[in-house]
Order: C-alpha cells, then structure tokens, then sequence
C-alpha cells in the first residue's frame, strides 16, 4: 500500500513541477528499471505504447532521460538527484521569469487617488504563506524585532539564522518562548539576543472555559507599527489545521503601545531597550 502511495505522489509532484501525466509516468517507471524499451516502459507506466515515444522526446529535451540509439531503442532514466536539480533549476528559472514579468506590467489605475493609507489590515493561509511573510516582515525591519513563539515547530534554523542577521545590523530583537528550554536553545542559538519565557500563558489556550483548542502560533511586531498574529487549530484527532494569519501596518500609536507591552510581558525590565535608563 505504501509502495502504491510513494508511486502515485511521485507521479503527482512531477506533474506540479510541469510534467505532464504520460511524462510524470514514464519518468517514474524509467525509475524503477535500470533501462527499457517503448514496450517495457509501456507495460511500467500504463502509457499506452504510441504515447510514450512522444513522452520520452520531451523528457529528453528536459534533460530527464537518456536514450540508446539501438535496435530497439533503450531508455534510462538520469539518477534521481541529477533529475531533482534539472527540474529545480527549471521551476527556479521559471519563477524568476515570472517575477520580472509581474514586475514589468504597468499598474492599473486606481480610484482612490493618491490618498495615503494609514492602516490596514491583511489575512494569510497556509504555513509556507505566512512563513515567507514573517521573512519578509523581518528584513523590512529597521529598529526593533519582537517576536513571541507559541509553537516550538516555529523556530526553524532559516528563522534563526535571519535574527542573526538583524541582530548583526544592530537590531534590537527580543523573542518570547512558551518553556524554558526553548528559551535556553533560542539564547544559545541567538545570544546577541534578549530571549525570556512569556508570560502571555494563554497562547496555548483560551482562558475562559470553553472547549477551544486554537493555539497561537506566532506573535510578530516590528518597529511598533507593523503587527503579524497566527494561530492553528488542533482537532480531535490530534492533527493540526490549517495555520492562518492576519498581519496589519500603520496602527496608530496607543494599540502599538498596548501590544507591546503586552508581548514584552514576562521580560525583565532592565533587558527591555523600552525601558529608561536609572540615572
């Protein structure tokens, strides 16, 4: 059954990467066979035998398999880490084209005028959407990172390595985690860094006595105007839904002041770069 499954989601990400279905297949069953011929890569496949010359053309083209120009022709498939980087470099090269073409398009003309907007409020879905603009958020930062952790699975090394970075450029980041070993990895990883233990408990539940089993995730200010709050939700079953976000900027100054202090809570006031100096 395993095995069925692995060849199905094999066929499915070739297919997400550009393959189209009768190409997906061949690749995979070129694959599980040292080398074959129309016929064998047919009765692997399930394509139907005229299909896959046409198939076996494009993979070549792509780079993805290797023919013998015998009697009969023999096919083999590229190892799998060559065909990983071929069509990893095609859907980088692909993106980037993208991204200049998105770019060079003219914008359209907006109703609004040149009115400016003061504040505004966005949601997000899925982790790797809110992940990528958690980065974003963090290299736009100029003065101050604050950052509260609410999932362990939070802190990847990509995470850790840009505070790194911002802390390098003289930012003032200071991250809250919801136990006091993942404040002691976190202060090792980043000791530039004023690491503490949160004191917002209700992240990991509702306070008020209800059967409520959403968790924040992510608690993000940067430079008290921008703000960025996750939260997932576990079911019943145990597993964990969809993450979801909402991210503003432009707050006006009294919200910015009441949610950072209260992210800064469970800091000690002397690590706090808010707080003044005794004189």
């Amino acid at each position: 059954m395993n095995e069925i499954s692995n060849h199905q989601q094999a066929i499915d990400l070739l297919q997400q990467l550009g393959l189209k279905e009768y190409e997906a297949r061949c690749f995979v069953a070129l694959a599980r066979l040292p080398k074959g011929t129309a016929k064998e890569i047919s009765e692997t496949s399930e394509v139907p035998r005229t299909r896959v010359y046409d198939a076996i053309r494009v993979l070549e083209t792509k780079g993805l398999v290797e023919i013998q120009h015998s009697n009969p022709q023999q096919f083999r498939a590229v190892p799998i880490e060559e065909a990983a980087e071929t069509l990893r470099q095609e859907y980088e090269s692909r993106t980037d084209t993208l991204v200049e073409a998105l770019t060079a398009i003219e914008p359209a003309e907006s109703n609004g005028g040149d009115e400016e907007i003061t504040h505004e409020v966005w949601a997000l879905s899925g982790t790797t959407a809110i992940t990528n603009r958690t980065q974003q958020l963090i290299d736009a930062a100029g003065r101050e990172i604050v950052f509260i952790v609410g999932r362990e699975d939070v802190v990847t090394d990509e995470l850790l390595e840009q505070l790194q970075e911002a802390l390098d450029t003289g930012l003032d980041v200071l991250i809250g985690t919801q136990t006091e070993d993942l404040r002691e990895q976190v202060a090792e990883a980043l000791p530039d860094a004023n690491v503490f233990v949160s004191g917002l408990e209700w992240l990991h539940s509702s306070p008020l006595e209800v059967d409520d089993d959403t968790t924040i995730s992510r608690l993000l200010l940067i430079d008290k105007n921008t703000i960025l709050v996750s939260s997932v939700h576990e079911t019943a079953t145990g597993e964990i839904e969809t993450e979801k976000a909402v991210f503003g900027r432009g707050f006006d100054n009294g919200i910015v002041v009441i949610a950072r202090r209260l992210m800064a809570t469970g800091l000690q006031p002397a690590d706090d770069p808010e707080t003044p100096d005794d004189d």
